[in-house]
């Protein structure tokens, strides 16, 4: 009964084997996830998906292949529902508070609960809103959706309003980490974790499992022993540009830098405007008056940084191409040399849009800059930082 559920996932582009969809079935054979819808989602996306770039996609298969629900008739519902009662109380343990499971018993518990909603099936012949008894909306029956009862059963809802019903029929709340999506911080450090080269260093704080068991054998005394912990040793330039057209794109460039920020214990960040010049800063507020020199920057930190360049690559080409191109000051030498010399010092190197990537061909610069940085530019998606983190390890 689950293969149009497979199809539908194969047909998303989630990468489900057969092994994969038969130890799904086997779980299911076993009862694993019986009369619970929420267990039985966690138990077939445990089962097929291996990557959690995938579960977006998984999730729109999973509601391709159950919709519909809306459409049974009351004859069909009555034919294939049967609620056990130990899962009715095993429901209740799980999700109800004591207050709760008192109100449940004002009705007259939970079978009689349920006896009433079949009979109110039996009886209802079309949709209904409002109103105290038919199955329906926006009333105080405890049948329907967009109402209010506390002793209520959720049908055909999006989601609940007042969270109180003792069935939650249609609930999924999962977040969206398709590879195509922009970024949030979370999926962020997902994709930079990819640039990481282990190393110990700093004070003894962690316990050393192995040399204290080896220790201990050879004394015959428990002897522990601590080792400094492994921090990612990777050091990082992060570039940013601000302003102007950058503005719309401040809050996933926030998230970026929030994220690598945790992410690497040693990273060192600069501003710019548009392109590189002659002057780099730190605080905005001071751009004008507390810059750093580039050639200062270029001469400070070392070839075994790892340079990336963040910003729309949308301006001018003169900015790019040309001296005396930038558009806030006259700079001596053109947007090109020096990116150039900064691809030079810190060979490797990256430059990260948040443009999607299907305007790029439309913009000038961004064709200039590509070709300067050798196509090495990814779009800001999971996707994309994942391809770039792994140009930066080779």
């Amino acid at each position: 009964m689950f293969v149009p559920f497979f199809e539908n996932l194969r047909s998303a582009a989630v990468p489900v084997s057969l092994r994969e969809y038969l130890t799904f079935l086997e779980a299911m054979k076993v009862g694993l996830a019986t009369y619970d819808v929420e267990a039985f989602y966690y138990l077939a996306r445990t089962s097929m998906v291996k990557d959690e770039r995938n579960i977006d996609k998984f999730d729109r298969a999973f509601a391709k292949t159950f919709q519909g629900l809306e459409n049974i008739t009351f004859d069909q519902v009555l034919e294939a529902v049967e609620l056990p009662s130990d899962w009715l109380t095993k429901m209740a343990e799980k999700h109800l508070t004591e207050e709760e499971k008192a109100e449940i018993k004002a009705l007259g518990g939970f079978e009689k609960l349920m006896e009433t909603l079949k009979e109110r099936l039996r009886e209802q012949q079309k949709r209904h809103q409002g109103g105290s008894k038919w199955i329906g909306t926006a009333g105080t029956s405890p049948f329907g959706a967009e109402g209010y009862n506390p002793e209520g059963v959720r049908i055909g809802q999006e989601k609940s309003r007042h969270q109180r019903a003792v069935k939650v029929w249609d609930k999924r709340e999962f977040k969206n980490l398709d590879d195509t999506v922009e970024l949030g911080t979370r999926n962020i450090k997902v994709a930079l974790k990819r640039l990481r080269r282990w190393a110990r260093d700093g004070a003894d704080e962690e316990l050393d499992l192995d040399g204290t068991i080896r220790s201990t054998a050879e004394h015959g005394y428990l002897d522990v022993k601590t080792r400094p912990e492994r921090r990612n040793a990777v050091k990082v330039l992060l570039f940013l540009d601000v302003g102007g057209s950058m503005d719309p794109h401040i809050k996933v460039v926030e998230e970026l830098f929030s994220a690598a920020r945790s992410e690497f214990k040693h990273m060192e960040y600069f501003y710019f405007h548009n392109c590189i010049y002659e002057g780099l800063w730190r605080d905005n507020r001071r751009r004008w008056s507390e810059q750093t020199p580039t050639r200062e920057v270029l001469r400070t930190y070392g070839h075994d940084y790892k340079a990336i360049f963040v910003g729309d690559a949308s301006m001018s080409p003169y900015e790019v191409a040309y001296p005396g191109g930038a558009n806030e000051h006259w700079n001596e030498e053109s947007g090109e040399t020096w990116l150039r010399r900064a691809r030079e010092q810190w060979s490797d190197n990256l430059w990260i849009n948040p443009v999607p990537e299907k305007y790029w061909g439309y913009t000038q610069s961004i064709k200039l800059i590509r070709e300067i940085f050798d196509e090495r530019m990814v779009p800001m998606t999971l996707e994309g930082l994942s391809k770039g983190m792994k140009e930066l390890t080779r």
